[in-house]
C-alpha cells in the first residue's frame, strides 16, 4: 500500500492542491454500459487495506481524516457541467474498490448492487483516501468498460476492457482538459 500511494505523497510534498483520479470499471447499475462515464459521489472501501496504517507524522495529515466529503463538490459539479457542455454521457454514482486481480463473481456484485454500489473495480479508493488524508481536494472519473459480473451473460474479457477503454479515453481526455480549466482553484 506504501507504493500504491507513494505519488499522492509526492504530490502533496510539492505543492499540489487538487487531484483526479481515474480508472476502469464494471458497471452494476442497469442504466449504465460499457463506455460510459461516472463521477464518483462516493465509494465503499471496506475491503481496502488502509494506506494510513503505520506511523503518522503530523507533517502528512491528521491520524483519523474525515472521510465524509472525499470527493470535491465543486469538483463534481465541474465535471458535470464540462461533459454537458462537451456532449459526453456522464452519470453519477458510488464506486467500490475490490481486491485483485480478478473480476468479481455474481454473488459478490448482487451484494454490492444491493449496498448502493453503481460501479467496481481495483483502484482508486486508496489513493482518494491518502489525498484527502494530506488535504487534497479530489474527483474521481470512472470509464465503465464493462457489464460487471453476473450483469451479463457474457463472460468477462480483460482484452474487452482494455478495447472500451481506449474507444473511451478521446472523451475522458476532453473531460478532463475542460474540468481543470473550469474547476475553481481552492
Amino acid at each position: 500500500m506504501p507504493a500504491v500511494v507513494f505519488p499522492v505523497r509526492v504530490m502533496q510534498k510539492v505543492g499540489i492542491h487538487s487531484l483526479i483520479l481515474t480508472n476502469a470499471a464494471g458497471g452494476i447499475s442497469p442504466w449504465m454500459k460499457p463506455g460510459d462515464l461516472m463521477v464518483l459521489r462516493d465509494h465503499v472501501g471496506l475491503w481496502c487495506d488502509s494506506p494510513l496504517r503505520g506511523p503518522n507524522p503530523d507533517a502528512i495529515g491528521p491520524r483519523f481524516p474525515d472521510m465524509s466529503r472525499i470527493y470535491d463538490e465543486a469538483g463534481i459539479q465541474a465535471a458535470l457541467r464540462c461533459a454537458a457542455r462537451n456532449g459526453v454521457p456522464i452519470h453519477e454514482g458510488v464506486y467500490c474498490y475490490c481486491k485483485g486481480p480478478m473480476f468479481e463473481t455474481p454473488a459478490e456484485i448482487r451484494l454490492l448492487g444491493r449496498l448502493g454500489v453503481d460501479a467496481v473495480g481495483m483502484s482508486t479508493v486508496p489513493e482518494a483516501i491518502a489525498a484527502v488524508h494530506a488535504g487534497l481536494r479530489v474527483l474521481g472519473l470512472s470509464c465503465v468498460t464493462n457489464h460487471a459480473a453476473g450483469i451479463s451473460l457474457e463472460p468477462l474479457n480483460h482484452h474487452e476492457v482494455l478495447e472500451i477503454g481506449k474507444r473511451s479515453a478521446d472523451g475522458m481526455i476532453r473531460l478532463i482538459r475542460d474540468i481543470l480549466a473550469e474547476w475553481p482553484a481552492p
